[in-house]
């Protein structure tokens, strides 16, 4: 009768441990968004370097509350400070009594997190990004600028109305990011206003980033006509290795007085273009875009979405940040094309105001986007590295409102 009263405790721990006696039904609900993001990663390659290990991050910590636990430290009575039992321990003398200092260990991931808790990781993304970017087509045409400018205006916007729908100053300006379709920069944002709200955010500004190819085109033909999508530009002159080694110096140089909270993201990125154009660091500049940025790359995929567990990720004002930063992106894709129209009239038809898309900060699929729905009208039109100018604009743009932002509001 013991054999089988212990096989038959044993069977009821393990049902008692499992995730039939743990989970919660929302927890299942975000099983089943994390497989349909898995989904979207996979079969539909929507962003799937970022989607698939976000996606597996949530469905990890559904499965497995536990494995973003926080570290906890008990303490463990004992009869004085030299009792054997506390060896090896620190110890507390509290209201006459010895206690050791009896830790227990946080899970696997929220160790891992405290490279997005502390800021670390979107400025390491931000390097590798820099060792891969070309900043030629921007250099050669500098009135880009103005059109990854305008792409950031729906940030502000979105601002406003967060602020309209109930959250607080801080909570608007991490929400508005999104619109920057930079997860990095949303992620960088949010870990300093908000970081209550960084799995909703970041899920929503990775998400939109996988979903630029399908959420752009529509908005991009609603505002131009056939002949303005039609417009073949004029090629981009080449560009000197000296001025792509100059314009990273300055480029940090001046928005790092201007704009100091702005230095690490742009810092950082500035610093892998310089690795890539200098010529004299290649083995480091291929560190950085390949080793480096692929390891930076899973740890923040995972540790992101695995803070979107269902008991906080399931609420109202979830829903609210992803609408809201759907109307982010869509406005700043709007401005930017507004603003490329702008440029069409005032230079006669010479610039094509599809590469206005492109002025968020999704680098390349926006400026890849500009160029299939410009060739979709135009077989013979080739729009894709004049829409990258406006694209690495958007880049430095959108760390740049993220240094106004952080500036503006007390955090």
């Amino acid at each position: 009768m013991e054999i089988i009263q212990g096989f038959l405790d044993a069977i009821y721990g393990i049902f008692a441990g499992s995730g039939l006696t743990n989970l919660n039904w929302q927890n299942y609900i975000m099983i089943a968004v994390s497989i349909f993001l898995l989904y979207l990663a996979i079969k539909r390659q929507y962003e799937p370097l970022l989607l698939l290990p976000i996606a597996f991050g949530m469905l990890l910590v559904n499965l497995y509350p536990d494995i973003m636990a926080a570290p906890e430290i008990s303490l463990v009575p004992v009869a004085s400070k030299t009792d054997p039992a506390a060896a090896g321990h620190a110890m507390q003398f509290i209201n006459g009594q010895w206690y050791y200092e009896n830790p227990q260990y946080g899970g696997l991931l929220y160790y891992l997190y405290q490279g997005v808790k502390l800021g670390i990781y979107p400025p390491l993304i931000f390097l590798g990004i820099g060792c891969m970017t070309d900043f030629g087509p921007l250099i050669s045409n500098p009135k880009s600028l103005i059109l990854g400018a305008a792409a950031q205006i729906g940030i502000f916007v979105t601002f406003t109305g967060a602020i309209f729908l109930g959250f607080s100053e801080s909570q608007s300006g991490a929400i508005a990011i999104i619109g920057g379709a930079d997860g990095p920069t949303a992620i960088f944002v949010t870990t300093k206003l908000a970081p209550e709200l960084l799995g909703s955010i970041a899920i929503a500004a990775y998400s939109y980033m996988a979903l630029v190819p399908i959420i752009q085109p529509p908005i991009m033909k609603a505002l131009t006509t056939k002949k303005e999508r039609s417009v073949v530009m004029e090629q981009l002159r080449p560009v000197s290795k000296l001025e792509k080694i100059i314009f990273p110096v300055i480029v940090v140089i001046l928005i790092s007085i201007f704009l100091p909270d702005a230095a690490p993201l742009v810092g950082m990125l500035m610093l892998g273009n310089l690795f890539k154009e200098s010529g004299v660091v290649d083995r480091i500049a291929k560190a950085a875009q390949n080793e480096l940025m692929n390891i930076i790359t899973i740890f923040l995929g995972v540790t992101v979405g695995a803070t979107a567990k269902g008991s906080t990720f399931l609420t109202l004002d979830t829903i609210k940040i992803i609408v809201l930063g759907l109307i982010a992106f869509s406005m700043g894709t709007a401005f930017g094309v507004l603003f490329g129209k702008l440029m069409y009239k005032f230079t006669g038809g010479k610039v094509n105001p599809l590469i206005g898309s492109a002025g968020v900060s999704a680098v390349p699929m926006a400026a890849r986007v500009s160029q299939k729905v410009g060739q979709q009208e135009n077989p013979g039109n080739f729009l894709l590295m004049h829409a990258m100018g406006p694209n690495v604009a958007g880049v430095i743009g959108s760390a740049v409102a993220a240094g106004v932002l952080l500036n503006v509001i007390p955090h």
